[in-house]
């Protein structure tokens, strides 16, 4: 039997009650397992980094991928239930080196990298517990670890990371060491969630560039690269180009180079990074720009600048000469530091010899013009100071030219030895007292302060510079063509994702993947100790074979640093050994290679090829078109030739409701677990879930608030239901003949079949807001009108044929709702469906997520009868409106509702109808009337936005054509041509739909409202007997109220005693009948008041007293 429903639900305690009913009886295996051997769908995960607790904008993401899954499982698919955590790299490192207290890498090599590495671990093992258990609060099903087991291995790979001890998985106990055990989970022995620092994810990427070594990809280039001086690494393009820009002010500075030959001339140059001026080779005109030769007034000083920034000029000037920048090329000049050791040897200044062995220059000797044509007049002079050594423009026009390259700062962003007075200094330290060296040089011209986009690093977000290096590279020419055909196979959702993608896949630099780190993939290259010869191992197998030292010292290991390092391996070239690079890779090849490594494509290639390419992935889209999308393409694209997955989900940023990003300085900043424990994570994932992917999301208590409404209008249609059913002992196997079915049976009914459908088609292309916006209209339609027009029928006390029509119809709709909502709101429906459903179908499925997701056929969506009742509910909408603009409340009874409309059909049903709108509107009479003329008097008047922009001073003769012209005028022009061209003053304009607004002013005694061409008046005029009975509605209501506040159940019939005078009594006299049948009141006397609850009220100025007691049986 129906169990009693709370009509005040507690939607954060009805979730906690779910989670453990699906704990409980292992709901998540049972689904999993009913689809075993199905066909198949295909999900990879994109990893989340298990470096801190989940936010509110992962839960957005991972309510799309539970909701997709949970509806494919529903369509009966073969499902991997696999999560992802991303776990190498320098996010994780950075977390542990704020939690040590380490400043600098020097702090980790006196800590240990064996301890470190073994930090980082624990980090990612103890955050990926907390994340675990965040995602099943959110309702998001997956082959979850066991928390307890995750807290014992970070415990255990602190204290004893070699001890040997078993878990269980799901094949039966697993013995190996704990660091072992930490490297295999996620793998099929172990079952759960991947984990990118696993054994076979490492081994699986070296596989990979392996193949790049082969076909020539991979190589070790120098260059000047864009590094972080906190985390003493360098940051690759795509890591910048994602997240890797703030507004910064910085001073920036004029500097006076002097013209060798050219006594009191100089070349003006800015720069907003004063400390590479230590390292200046040459400087850059645009040959085809005009420059100018400038004598200043007051110091007589001649410069050279591009003509269009001569502002920048301070004091009276006289223009000599101009020039092309052309005619400037190979001159020289001295520059500001040529004293230094750096700027005085030959080929320049750096670690990497073989870069500069064949220039004979030195910096001092080389300074000169050069032509770029990359150089504008936008900033600065239009002369631009060249550094090769520390900026990636200037070391590619470096090597064009054959110029000298001076690094010089070391990994730490300290200036190097060969600068004298500067050696040891921090870069960002060294501005002020290069601005006085300057300044004491004569060289100084002008400090200002400049904003402007500047590059930091995505992880510490310390400003970066730019820094020469030797790194490992993928080239990507030759991939380049292979990924752009790859990426059009690909199903983009939103569209726009492959013209992003293919935009990045042009214009992308070679790959850097390499990192000077510790914590990460270990790069699986060898170099020779004694040749120049290095190669790649593909594997664990290979390196096992290869290896001709140090394998007993790593082998009861992962293969990570240091243990990694110990391992040699003989040289093909010279016999000698070979040592590993310390270098360790870029963590987006490991979140790259998850299509190969999670489906055992070493290991179990039949196994892979039935789950590879994944048939939907997913991430936010700002950004991953340069990371993990890119990095899963390019890892198709070497591993396999193919993409990795088919269909691509994108969606876009989550913000503030405000507006902006979430930060706790801000006050705007919501934490999952506080957005779960308020707001509830059903009305979340229906926040996410309504939200047009391809926007920003404003997420916030107000937005949440609404969500909650529509909850709770679900819920109360459930309880409304479950309050009627049960006394009446409701049996859905009652049969129900389709002539017992009314017209609202009907409507709602073939609305709920074309709610189905579209959900289908929605979850079906990926887009559930298409969905959850139509959602609102039908849960409108539902409540306030279905529920709100049929309530009566449940009300009356003979259970006939009629009432049973009303149940089984309710009860359809909502069993077929809660259905078609379960994968969106998995926790309410549940609820409902326990009591709802399975309380009266014992042979119900277990669990709402145990069904069949429902169908409907378009033939059993009657589209004419929708058409038809949508319009007369239309009309009811348009009718309170209309009161609302009267101050009319819908209590009180009017005479007329008039409408005009040129949909015949829509027409008809109103008429049809009109005693539903007759007791919704609370009116006596519905009329059609011949046009909206009878109604309201309609004017045109100007669009001054669309007209100003199209006509300018014109809009005034617009505007006085408009007062000439009919709106009948101008429709049947518009209607017929699309456009209505008039003319005045010689001028003709042409107006579109959009150019003009309509003005309507309804008539007098009448209030109106136009929706399209659909008018709808009330007639305002008010007579004695309306006001009266007005005031008997206004009694029911406050007699309703005393009901509640008694707690009289629905059911019950009363008595009521009423003290009233003059024309309040006259009027409850006059319509006793309805009084009583509203209220149940089997009896109404007159009179003094007694009762269980009495109650004074004021109606229409005058007091009365009512008193209201319960019949006794």
């Amino acid at each position: 039997m129906l169990k009693k429903v709370d009509p005040k639900v507690d939607f954060v305690a009805l979730e906690h009650e779910i989670l453990d009913f699906w704990k409980k009886n292992d709901i998540f295996r049972k689904r999993a397992s009913a689809n075993s051997g199905n066909e198949k769908w295909s999900f990879i995960d994109g990893p989340i980094t298990a470096n801190n607790p989940m936010g509110v904008h992962h839960a957005w993401g991972r309510t799309y991928k539970d909701l997709f899954l949970r509806y494919k499982a529903m369509k009966g698919f073969d499902l991997r239930y696999q999560n992802g955590f991303d776990c190498q790299g320098l996010w994780v490192e950075v977390e542990v080196e704020k939690e040590m207290g380490f400043k600098s890498k020097k702090d980790i090599e006196e800590y240990g990298i064996d301890t470190f590495v073994n930090k980082c671990k624990e980090r990612v093992l103890r955050y990926s517990a907390v994340q675990t258990q965040q995602s099943v609060r959110l309702g998001y099903w997956m082959d979850w670890n066991d928390l307890g087991q995750l807290e014992m291995l970070a415990d255990n790979i602190i204290e004893n990371p070699s001890k040997e001890i078993t878990i269980d998985g799901p094949e039966g106990p697993v013995t190996d060491t704990v660091e072992n055990l930490v490297g295999r989970l996620g793998m099929p022995e172990l079952g759960g969630s991947y984990y990118t620092f696993s054994n076979e994810n490492n081994y699986m990427i070296w596989r990979a560039i392996k193949t790049c070594y082969d076909n020539g990809w991979l190589y070790r280039g120098a260059d000047s690269m864009p590094w972080c001086p906190r985390c003493a690494t360098g940051i690759s393009q795509h890591e910048i180009v994602t997240d890797g820009y703030e507004e910064i002010t910085h001073r920036s500075v004029y500097v006076k180079y002097p013209l060798r030959g050219r006594e009191g001339e100089y070349i003006l140059i800015w720069t907003t990074t004063p400390w590479t001026l230590t390292s200046n080779v040459a400087v850059a005109v645009g040959p085809e720009l005009d420059y100018v030769k400038v004598k200043m007034a007051e110091s007589n000083n001649i410069f050279y600048l591009a003509k269009g920034t001569t502002n920048v000029l301070d004091g009276d000037y006289a223009i000599l000469e101009e020039l092309k920048g052309k005619d400037m090329v190979g001159w020289t000049y001295d520059g500001s530091f040529d004293e230094l050791p750096a700027q005085q040897a030959p080929g320049g200044w750096t670690e990497l010899k073989d870069i500069i062995e064949k220039i004979p220059q030195s910096s001092k000797e080389a300074h000169q013009v050069i032509p770029w044509n990359e150089v504008t007049e936008d900033e600065g002079t239009g002369i631009v100071h060249i550094a090769p050594g520390a900026g990636a423009e200037d070391f590619r026009l470096g090597k064009e030219f054959k110029l000298p390259v001076i690094a010089p700062l070391d990994d730490e962003g300290k200036i190097v030895d060969g600068f004298g007075w500067l050696t040891g200094t921090v870069v960002h330290e060294a501005t002020q007292p290069i601005f006085d060296n300057l300044k004491e040089k004569g060289l100084l011209y002008k400090i200002e302060n400049f904003k402007h986009r500047y590059p930091t690093c995505w992880r510490c977000k310390t400003e970066l510079v730019f820094r020469l290096v030797d790194e490992w590279f993928l080239g990507m020419d030759d991939l380049r063509p292979l990924l752009m055909d790859i990426t059009k196979q690909i199903n983009w959702i939103p569209s726009f994702g492959m013209d992003r993608e293919l935009d990045w896949l042009k214009n992308m630099h070679d790959w850097m993947i390499s990192k000077k780190r510790y914590w990460g993939l270990a790069l699986p290259i060898w170099e020779c100790d004694k040749c120049d010869h290095w190669t790649v191992i593909g594997d664990d197998i290979e390196l096992k074979e290869r290896a001709v030292s140090g394998y007993d010292q790593f082998e009861s290991h992962t293969p990570h640093r240091p243990w990694i390092d110990a391992v040699k391996i003989g040289c093909e070239k010279c016999s000698s050994e070979m040592t590993r690079v310390p270098d360790v890779g870029n963590p987006w090849l490991d979140a790259g290679i998850v299509t190969f490594s999670t489906l055992s494509y070493r290991h179990d290639p039949d196994y892979w090829k039935e789950w590879y390419p994944a048939d939907w992935i997913s991430e936010s889209f700002p950004g991953q078109f340069r990371n993990w999308f890119y990095s899963m393409l390019v890892m198709g694209a070497i591993v396999d030739k193919s993409p990795s997955f088919k269909s691509n989900f994108g969606y876009a940023t989550l913000l503030a409701e405000d507006g902006r990003e979430m930060h706790k300085s801000w006050g705007n900043s919501i934490e999952f677990n506080e957005a779960a424990d308020k707001m509830g994570v059903d009305v979340m994932r229906w926040m996410y879930s309504i939200q047009n992917p391809e926007q920003n999301l404003l997420f916030g208590y107000g937005t949440a608030k609404e969500i909650r409404r529509r909850l709770i209008t679900l819920w109360n249609v459930y309880s409304f239901f479950v309050t009627y059913a049960r006394l009446d002992e409701f049996d859905p196997a009652t049969e129900v003949k389709r002539e017992d079915l009314t017209q609202l049976d009907l409507w709602i009914t073939s609305k709920m079949d074309q709610l189905t459908l579209l959900a289908v088609d929605a979850f079906d292309t990926y887009r559930a807001d298409k969905l959850m916006k139509r959602l609102d209209r039908f849960l409108e339609d539902l409540s306030n009108w279905y529920v709100r027009r049929n309530r009566r029928r449940y009300w009356k006390s003979e259970n006939d044929s009629d009432k049973n029509a009303a149940y089984f119809t309710l009860y359809s709709v909502l069993k077929k709702l809660i259905l078609t909502l379960a994968p969106v709101v998995p926790f309410i429906t549940e609820k409902i469906y326990q009591n709802l459903i399975r309380e009266l179908e014992p042979d119900a499925p277990e669990s709402i997520h145990l069904n069949s997701f429902p169908s409907a056929n378009l033939e059993d969506v009657n589209e004419k009868l929708i058409h038809e009742m949508d319009g007369v509910v239309k009309v009811v909408e348009m009718g309170r409106y209309a009161r609302n603009r009267a101050s009319l409340k819908i209590r009180q009874p009017l005479e007329k509702l008039q409408f005009a409309t040129d949909d015949k059909k829509v027409a008809d049903a109103v008429m049809v109808n009109q005693d539903q709108i007759i007791e919704e509107l609370n009116i006596k009479t519905v009329e059609q009337v011949g046009s909206y003329s009878d109604l309201v008097k309609r004017e045109l008047a100007p669009n001054f936005a669309t007209l100003g922009e199209k006509y300018g001073d014109g809009v005034i003769d617009v505007t006085d054509l408009l007062k000439i012209f009919s709106y009948d005028d101008f429709e049947k022009e518009i209607r017929n041509s699309g456009t209505m061209i008039c003319s005045k003053n010689g001028q003709d304009y042409e107006l579109t739909r959009e150019d003009v607004m309509v003005k309507d002013e309804s008539l007098e005694g009448k209030s109106a409202v136009t929706d399209g061409d659909l008018t709808v008046a009330v007639v305002t005029d008010l007579t004695d007997e309306l006001i009266q009975e007005g005031y008997v509605r206004d009694m029911v209501r406050h007699v309703q109220n005393m009901r509640k506040e008694a707690d009289f159940n629905v059911e019950d019939r009363i008595m009521v005693n009423c003290n009233a005078k003059n024309s309040v009594s006259e009027a409850i006299k006059k319509f006793e009948g309805y009084f009583r049948n509203e209220v149940l009141a089997v009896e109404l006397t007159f009179g003094d008041v007694e009762g269980e609850l009495t109650k004074e009220i004021s109606i229409g100025g005058e007091k009365i007293v009512f008193g209201i007691s319960r019949v006794k049986e």
